[in-house]
């Protein structure tokens, strides 16, 4: 019976190990870790991003475009304007639900060989930003692969500074303008 115990215990660590160790495609996740994946968001609270960890400061100069043998930098540090984000109000939310249009572009985590430069998705991440705030839904079907309309409940403490400031301060069925992420720009709505 021990043996029996001890062995039936061993099966069960070791599928623990696998389970935290091994990365799950798609067909092992929930709902849930897949949306943030899609979206590149990490899905274990536990998980920091690692792109911009010792990224050298972009050389994108006003266009938007790298210049050649420069470092790429995906946002995720600052907004838009330039500026770092500020702390969140204390009263902001401890978790949300989200909805995300994401515009990929050149040197962005995730994003194919062929994405569009930097510039061009700006411009479009504007567009649809505009969109956005009259038909999300619209605006998420016209967005790259990874956009949806609910992407899952989120908790903070997850995001680069400028998207998690954004999202934790937006109100319930509020839309963000653009803000640049490590994986391309997200248009954001705060379900709940």
């Amino acid at each position: 019976m021990q043996k029996a115990t001890a062995f039936l215990f061993a099966v069960l660590v070791l599928g623990a190990i696998a389970l935290v160790a091994i990365p799950r495609g798609r067909g092992g996740s929930t709902s849930t870790e897949t949306a943030a994946a899609d979206a590149g968001t990490p899905s274990d609270a536990g998980e920091t991003p690692t792109a911009d960890a010792g990224a050298e400061p972009s050389d994108a100069g006003a266009s938007g475009e790298v210049e050649p043998g420069g470092p790429v930098d995906a946002g995720g540090t600052l907004l838009l304007t330039g500026e770092a984000p500020p702390p969140l109000a204390g009263e902001a939310p401890k978790s949300v639900i989200f909805g995300v249009v994401l515009v990929q572009y050149k040197g962005a985590q995730g994003a194919p060989p062929n994405a569009r430069p930097r510039e061009e998705a700006l411009t479009l991440a504007k567009q649809l930003a505009e969109e956005a705030k009259t038909d999300f839904k619209a605006a998420v079907a016209k967005g790259d692969k990874g956009s949806m309309e609910n992407a899952g409940r989120l908790p903070r403490g997850i995001l680069e500074p400028a998207p998690e400031y954004v999202l934790f301060s937006l109100a319930k069925g509020a839309v963000s303008e653009v803000v640049d992420t490590p994986r391309g720009y997200w248009i954001l709505q705060r379900v709940e």
